[in-house]
């Protein structure tokens, strides 16, 4: 059987997308491959397919136990056989067994087993397909999730020299790539690059203003499930709390009993609407394709990882949203953490990183462009789907300001914080100004009310650009990027966004409420899966259903020929969905015009 004839017969699709041929044909053909492609476009058929075509079984190295119990439902969905081999397991002993007998297609560990003795000595006999290194990115020490056993594989692949391995990220820059390559011994030949965009998915980005009340305005305002991003702990707990008044929400840290955390990742994988207020441990955890929006609280720790966070919204390929609010204290937090917690060597490229995100964040220009560019991709300037190109901002030259908000830090010694730098260059005549002296400085109210108003907007820009630094009091002192302002040789511009409004917007997952036949299979769906105890995802996808409805087939072979429905698929669940269809256009037949 061909890949293509077991695309169709297995998984119900007609044709690869984008680059997945490619990777596939390279791993059934055994050679070592690096597949940078983007979140939702199908990276695990490029190892499920070869898994199934090549003798013996796939091993699957996966960062985190709960992502590889949500890929072993997914691939099962298929009819093919896996397990994840972890400290969840109900049966560790069964699954070694049905290894040693050939009985799996698919066997997903950790990096800590695969890097054991005794994980090597296990796999010594039995016939290996290949290996899959998912998020391979945490290989590399430039790539913004480095994970140290990650770069402990070597061994164990090597041991399998003859076995094809295939090492998959969504994120990693030509430096990180390069890095993966020698890490993994996979030759430069054996690169392939997709493209980094994802269209389906509306950027927005806003300076943070009583963050509880934008995000619960978001909520109103977008159906289905989603994931906020927020910096701490504590806070995932107290926005579960904030926002968990209208619609279930959870919280995901690390600092949950193991069980409470596998009870909320389960209750938000089943569900299709409820919302994880979470850290960055649920970034990779997470393999649910109808996640309709991400939103962070604050910013994220580089572009890559913006990216690969804002990646987990609508991997089914439905319209998504991300969601940015951040302060200039956001900024000032991730420089310190770099001066004082990253390794000296790996300082610059995280203030590469960060300023990247500063960029992107600051933008009056096409959001989606910025991204792209930053993963050296040549786009179109305008992509029509971002807040920016949708809404262009007004801008406002504030460079002036900007020298003389820089000015007064240095006259004032670059002890104080923004408030007390607006009060001395707006003349203010209080207590504090004159027991310092300041208003004998010669920066003392050299601004009139149209300046002031803009000092708070203009600190956040020089915070974010890395021109002003902020100490954990609040201080305000010259980063490196100062010195170009202060003599005039660059310019600062600054974006007005607009102002906030309450939408509700037709592109996003409540647009097909307006379909009765449509939520009326997504019911059905519901109900299967609570028979069967699996995520509705698992049964088909939004979209399947969706050309479903549309269709109206009436017959097995008609089903057949809907993308997405394979022959697993179809006899598991055909006669249910047609008998559901065939009800559910009787009963609208029957209703009352609206």
């Amino acid at each position: 059987m061909t890949p293509l004839d077991l695309l169709r017969q297995r998984f119900g699709f007609s044709a690869f997308r984008g680059v997945q041929q490619a990777v596939v044909e390279r791993a059934i053909a055994g050679e070592h491959t690096l597949a940078v492609m983007p979140t939702g476009a199908g990276k695990s058929l490029t190892y499920q397919l070869p898994a199934l075509i090549r003798p013996g079984t796939g091993i699957v190295i996966s960062p985190l136990i709960a992502l590889m119990h949500d890929q072993v439902r997914s691939a099962e969905g298929f009819g093919i056989r896996a397990a994840a081999l972890t400290s969840a397991s109900d049966d560790p002993a069964a699954i070694r067994a049905a290894l040693r007998c050939g009985d799996l297609d698919l066997l997903y560990v950790a990096p800590e087993r695969a890097t054991t003795v005794g994980f090597a000595a296990l796999l010594d006999g039995v016939p290996l397909a290949l290996f899959a290194i998912d998020e391979a990115h945490c290989v590399s020490e430039w790539g913004h999730d480095f994970r140290p056993d990650y770069r402990l594989l070597r061994p164990l692949l090597d041991r399998f020299g003859e076995v094809p391995r295939l090492a998959l990220t969504a994120t990693a820059d030509r430096r990180t790539r390069a890095d993966i390559l020698a890490q993994l011994g996979i030759p430069a030949k054996g690169l392939i690059v997709a493209g980094f965009d994802r269209p389906n998915i509306r950027y927005h980005v806003r300076p943070r203003d009583g963050v509880g009340r934008q995000l619960k305005d978001l909520l109103a305002a977008q159906p289905g499930p989603g994931i906020v991003y927020a910096p701490s702990r504590n806070a995932t707990e107290k926005l579960a709390e904030q926002l968990g008044r209208g619609r279930p929400v959870r919280a995901y840290h690390a600092g949950l009993e193991p069980a409470v955390r596998r009870a909320n990742q389960d209750a938000f994988v089943r569900s299709e609407e409820m919302v994880m207020a979470a850290t960055v441990a649920f970034g990779m955890g997470i393999d649910k394709p109808d996640v309709r929006f991400v939103a962070h609280a604050a910013i994220p720790k580089s572009i890559e990882a913006y990216y690969q966070e804002t990646g987990r919204a609508g991997r089914d390929g439905e319209p998504a949203e991300a969601w940015l609010f951040w302060s200039a204290e956001d900024f000032a937090r991730a420089r310190r953490r770099i001066e004082t917690e990253v390794e000296p060597d790996r300082r610059p490229g995280e203030r590469e990183r960060l300023n990247a995100l500063a960029a992107f964040v600051e933008a009056a220009t096409c959001r989606r462009a910025i991204l792209l560019k930053h993963f050296g991709e040549e786009p179109p300037e305008r992509c029509g789907n971002c807040d920016n190109c949708l809404e262009p901002p007004q801008t406002i030259d504030v460079s002036e300001v900007a020298r003389k908000l820089l000015s007064a830090a240095f006259r004032t010694e670059m002890r104080f914080g923004v408030a007390h730098l607006a009060a001395v260059l707006g003349g203010g005549d209080n207590e504090k100004v004159r027991a310092l002296g300041h208003h004998r400085l010669s920066v003392f109210g050299i601004m009139d009310a149209d300046e002031l108003a803009l000092v708070r907007p203009v600190a956040r820009s020089l915070l974010a650009r890395d021109a002003l630094r902020a100490d954990p009091y609040g201080g305000l002192s010259f980063g490196p990027a100062a010195r170009a302002i202060l003599k005039g040789e660059e310019g600062v511009t600054i974006a007005v966004p607009p102002p906030p409004r309450r939408r509700r917007d037709r592109r996003s997952g409540a647009a097909f409420a307006d379909d009765p036949l449509f939520e009326a299979l997504r019911a059905w769906r519901r109900e299967r899966a609570k028979e069967l105890g699996v995520p509705p995802y698992v049964i088909f996808h939004d979209a399947t259903l969706r050309a479903v409805a549309a269709a109206r087939p009436r017959s097995q072979a008609e089903l057949s020929r809907i993308e997405g429905i394979g022959d697993i698929k179809r006899e598991r669940h055909g006669d249910s969905l047609l008998a559901a269809l065939a009800e559910a256009e009787e009963t609208l037949a029957d209703a009352p015009p609206a």
